[in-house]
């Protein structure tokens, strides 16, 4: 799944089951038995796992059937707003890649307070999904959503040009990953560029950079920090390697990214346990590593999506009962084997299995290290397309960080109304 923040793109939308791309919603009740529709825009590598819960649900009962509609995100985002305003949306929805958008889901009454919670076989055991999902999804002390996955961001890179660099494993320290950069780009980029670094229309990959440099974005109480010494210094030193250095093309989406790996003309890029069948299927002689540790230890980027109920859904209990499979912790670590997420449960962590799955393992490694992208933020879709997005444009294009960065904190400073 590739993530856009508004994070993942797809360009085709794929029905699993009969659902009508107008928008209209078959919900209802058909010989006693409920249909609920669920709109999610799962439509990478991953899908077949969201696919099989869906299946598996279906099969384990009578009395409610379950119909998934996967079309691309930015589809999704465009039609789900005024389709649940009206009442003619999907029961549930995945709403956006973006975890923060439930924000303005809950704003405007959109979404269902989940309800039933517990640990009964029908409830959802909130108890045991990572807290830090539970906070993510609660507002004024209303829980709105349930993640629909969770993941870690992970080196993927290329060894045979990694042998062909004279470069035997994979950078572990912040030092190593830049001098690797530089010596995997080839002929200025021509032949091959050290990293395949989206900036646009993906999951955020210059925060890690960033957190591994000693710098951040927002502080605790949501004011811009990338105009501190810290800040500036932490984007300065990229931003130059990609102008300067060359070691990535500027401007990628995360589909350009990740074509650019694929076709073997750049060496690394950071992602998510959704891009490994892809890479798998082009041929890549693939490894897959922890993000290098930075100057202040282990940092990578954690990336969730919400599964929300529509407030006016007709079945709002069905609704829940099947949130509750599907966080289940049988359920739930079927998916993990069959994706290569980390599991959302904390009583997964330690799973014999799942940890002895060499896929599963580099991304659950890093769980304990993750951080999401601007977490509970005023206007956090906002700060990233307004602010943070064209900032990394602007300075990878050779612009001043300094006065970049001065003017883009203002407009951040302005949509989280940070008053220092």
């Amino acid at each position: 799944m590739k993530r856009k923040i508004p994070l993942i793109i797809g360009t085709v939308g794929v029905m699993l089951a009969l659902a009508a791309c107008s928008g209209a919603s078959p919900s209802g009740q058909s010989g006693g038995k409920v249909t609920l529709t669920v709109w999610t825009g799962f439509t990478g590598g991953d899908r077949p796992g969201y696919a099989q819960i869906v299946k598996d649900f279906n099969a384990s009962q009578s009395k409610i059937k379950v119909v998934m509609d996967v079309e691309p995100w930015d589809t999704i985002q465009q039609k789900l707003p005024s389709a649940w305003l009206t009442g003619q949306g999907p029961d549930l929805a995945a709403p956006s890649s973006d975890p923060n958008v439930i924000a303005q889901y809950v704003k405007t009454n959109s979404v269902l307070p989940i309800t039933d919670t517990g640990s009964g076989a029908s409830q959802i055991d909130v108890s045991n999904i990572a807290p830090a999902l539970i906070k993510e999804f609660t507002y004024s002390n209303k829980l709105y959503a349930v993640p629909a996955n969770y993941a870690t961001l992970s080196l993927y890179y290329n060894k045979t040009e990694f042998a062909a660099a004279g470069i035997a494993t994979a950078p572990t320290t912040l030092a190593e990953f830049q001098a690797d950069a530089q010596k995997l780009t080839l002929g200025g980029g021509t032949k091959q560029y050290g990293l395949a670094l989206a900036d646009n229309a993906t999951i955020q990959m210059w925060p890690i950079l960033q957190w591994m440099s000693g710098g951040d974005i927002v502080d605790a109480t949501g004011c811009s920090v990338l105009q501190t010494p810290a800040g500036q210094n932490s984007l300065k030193t990229w931003s130059d390697l990609v102008v300067n250095n060359k070691i990535a093309p500027v401007g990628l989406t995360g589909a350009e990214a990740d074509s650019l790996f694929s076709a073997g003309k750049a060496a690394m890029e950071m992602n998510g346990p959704w891009a490994a069948p892809g890479f798998k299927s082009a041929g890549i002689n693939l490894g897959i590593a922890k993000i290098p540790v930075g100057v202040s230890g282990p940092v990578t980027l954690g990336s969730t999506a919400p599964l929300a109920i529509s407030a006016k859904t007709k079945y709002p209990q069905q609704a829940q009962q099947f949130l509750a499979y599907y966080t289940s912790k049988a359920v739930q670590k079927k998916f993990s084997l069959a994706t290569g997420f980390p599991p959302i449960r904390t009583d997964l962590a330690t799973d014999p299995q799942l940890l002895a799955d060499p896929i599963i393992s580099v991304f659950a490694s890093q769980v304990a290290d993750a951080r999401l992208y601007l977490p509970h933020l005023t206007n956090a879709t906002q700060v990233d397309a307004n602010g943070y997005v064209p900032l990394i444009g602007q300075i990878t294009r050779g612009k001043s960080v300094a006065t970049q960065t001065a003017a883009i904190a203002k407009t951040i400073n302005a949509l989280t109304g940070c008053s220092s």
